[in-house]
Parts: C-alpha cells; structure tokens; sequence
C-alpha cells in the first residue's frame, strides 16, 4: 500500500518533468571549457558594469577615459578589466591617439542570454 508521501514521488524515469535542462544540447569538453571561461569573464560585479556601461553608450563604445568615474576603480585596473572583457570576446578595442576606445561586440552576449532564458 502506497503511503501519501510515497505517492507523491517521480519516477526516475519522469526527471524531465521537474527539472530543465541547462542547454538545449549537451556540451562537449571543448564547449564547456570556452564557455566556462566566458562567464568566468562575466563574474565581477565591475566587469558587469563595464559591459553595462558600454553597451549604454552612444553606439554602443566608450573610451577608457570614460570607464573609470562610473566604476570608482583606477585607470590600471579598469583596464585590466577591459582587458579580459576583450579576451573573452565580449569588447573590441581600437587605440586613437592615447586613449583605448571599447565597443560591444554585436550578439557576443546571445550565448549567455540564451542559457539563462527558461524554456
């Protein structure tokens, strides 16, 4: 005879039915590792705002000059930031004259946004 708690577990076999996949595919080692260290990229609450800021700008591109007010870090290290940013293909970077320009790269944050949309 089934207890009331008893009857109220999933079968092993119905895991589906309570839990969503992370992606809609399963990602092979090479997958996991570049996307690892995509959102290891993402995982600073300053690296966030630089995208944020940047995305924000007109045409979505700033200058480091800009960057650094906004974040309340130094020059050095918001660069550093950018840097990594630039790395993970998140930012492009052109030099005029002194100054380092950042722009977002066009759906570089589709994959992120992707897996964090709930089917």
């Amino acid at each position: 005879m089934l207890t009331m708690a008893s009857s109220t577990l999933l079968p092993l076999t119905d895991i589906s039915a309570c839990c969503s996949p992370i992606t809609r595919e399963t990602l092979d080692s090479e997958q996991a590792e570049l996307l690892a260290r995509k959102l290891k990229a993402l995982a600073d609450p300053a690296r966030l705002r630089l995208i944020s800021i940047v995305a924000a700008s007109e045409d979505a591109e700033a200058c480091v000059c800009d960057l650094t007010e906004p974040i309340g870090l130094s020059q050095p290290t918001v660069s550093h930031h950018l840097k990594l940013l630039t790395e993970a293909g998140y930012l492009t970077r052109s030099q005029r004259g002194n100054w380092a320009y950042y722009r977002l790269v066009p759906g570089a944050l589709d994959s992120v946004a992707e897996l964090l949309v709930t089917a």
